[in-house]
């Protein structure tokens, strides 16, 4: 499965960058019964052990459970638009998708580097103070100051694709992507330039 916007086959998290809680508890969701559902259909984008090889496709291991679901059932009822993955989750029941979330949500994350050291450290100042002046809050105050997010709220970014956050960023600045709680995502995007974004998703691909 891709979890990725229309731009891309579509974080995120994202994503990656939704904040809204999910509307049934993930914790339900019984990991092994998702296997076959893994193999199936999600591991020849995310890989079974959800840390895709391709830079357009999001990593899901240790995403929180909750963001997963959540991001699922929004795929499921169109809150957030993807025709790739609304054809993948048509089919999955309520269950399916906590199995999956469940099942992702434990697996184990495979840290990243920093393709541009220099843009990175650019990056970094904005991930951990914002943007001064331009009303751009810090991505540490929500997601952490390591990037492992909030459950229930704020989706884990560390480690994940600089491509795929700076797709999800800018999904966001557009209104192409909308499935964020109280608007929050699209308020920060769009107050950002294309350079703050590309530099804060290189940090964050090489957070841990």
């Amino acid at each position: 499965m891709k979890l990725v916007v229309s731009l891309v086959a579509a974080l995120a998290a994202t994503s990656a960058f939704a904040n809204a809680p999910a509307a049934t508890p993930a914790s339900k969701g019984d990991p092994k019964a998702a296997e076959t559902i893994v193999n199936q259909v999600c591991a020849g984008c995310h890989s079974v052990d959800g840390n895709s090889a391709a830079a357009a496709n999001p990593k899901l291991a240790g995403l929180n459970a909750e963001y997963i679901n959540k991001q699922l059932n929004d795929f499921k009822s169109g809150a957030r638009k993807n025709a790739i993955m609304s054809g993948m989750v048509a089919a999955l029941s309520q269950q399916d998708m906590l199995n999956l979330a469940a099942y992702y949500s434990a697996q184990q994350p495979k840290p990243g580097t920093s393709k541009d050291q220099q843009l990175a450290l650019i990056g970094q100042k904005i991930y951990r103070g914002g943007v001064l002046g331009a009303g751009v809050p810090a991505c540490a105050s929500c997601h952490g100051a390591q990037g492992k997010g909030i459950p229930t709220q704020f989706p884990r970014l560390a480690g994940q694709h600089s491509e795929y956050i700076y797709t999800q960023l800018n999904a966001f600045r557009l209104g192409e992507r909308a499935n964020d709680g109280a608007k929050m995502m699209r308020s920060i995007a769009a107050k950002m330039t294309d350079a703050d974004m590309k530099a804060v998703a290189s940090y964050i691909q090489g957070l841990r």
